[in-house]
């Protein structure tokens, strides 16, 4: 499905910030590959290179899974209907946890001693920290993918531009400003309101989907 420029161009804001909020809904929480990140900012140790590979890993699959998705959108019609409602579902069920979260006391911390590692070491482990996790595949292969396949053709490089700049922003705030934040994300009252703001987004997304199925694609 095309449109013209002159839908295009009003459309494609909203859709990069949809595309922006599932991503940092998703990617923000507490978890090993954002300490790991936080730990590499605390040490000012390639940071440069852990932001990047982590973004760039989210990118492509994110991209993977907008155009699979896509593809298997376009041969089974009614296959969209039924991954928007599995999705709405996912989404308002993140959002209770988040919003369960944000009931409780956490804190992302991350040492900053250590021995140093080799750029290539380095790597290695933010390779293992970041696909070696289920969940990303789950996140961005199947979740983001099929949110943004469900977008008009030309609001998919939209879609998939907001959702990697999530990745790129939160990650470049953990490494670059883990020295200034590292106070911040070891206050568990911080994370509470941001789980609160999380759970509310997600379950906007979720009500978004459930538009799209009642409404029509």
């Amino acid at each position: 499905m095309s449109l013209p420029l002159s839908t295009t161009a009003p459309l494609a804001m909203s859709v990069v910030l949809q595309g922006l909020a599932l991503g940092l809904g998703l990617i923000v929480a507490i978890g090993a590959q954002n300490a790991f990140v936080l730990r590499q900012g605390l040490r000012r140790e390639h940071v440069g290179s852990v932001v990047l590979f982590c973004a760039l890993a989210d990118a492509l699959l994110i991209c993977a899974g907008v155009m699979g998705m896509a593809q298997a959108l376009g041969e089974r019609p009614g296959l969209a209907r039924v991954l928007a409602l599995a999705g709405a579902v996912f989404l308002a069920v993140y959002g209770l946890q988040a919003w369960r979260r944000a009931l409780q006391s956490h804190r992302l911390q991350a040492a900053a001693g250590g021995i140093g590692a080799g750029r290539g070491a380095v790597l290695a482990q933010a390779a293992a920290f970041t696909l070696l996790n289920p969940h990303v595949y789950l996140d961005t292969v199947l979740l983001v993918g099929s949110m943004g396949a469900q977008q008009p053709a030309a609001l998919r490089g939209w879609f998939v531009a907001g959702a990697s700049g999530a990745s790129l922003l939160w990650f470049g705030l953990l490494g670059f400003g883990a020295r200034r934040l590292a106070p911040w994300f070891a206050r568990p009252k911080a994370w509470q309101v941001l789980d609160a703001l999380i759970g509310a987004t997600m379950f906007a997304l979720s009500a978004l989907l459930v538009r799209h199925v009642v409404l029509g694609f």
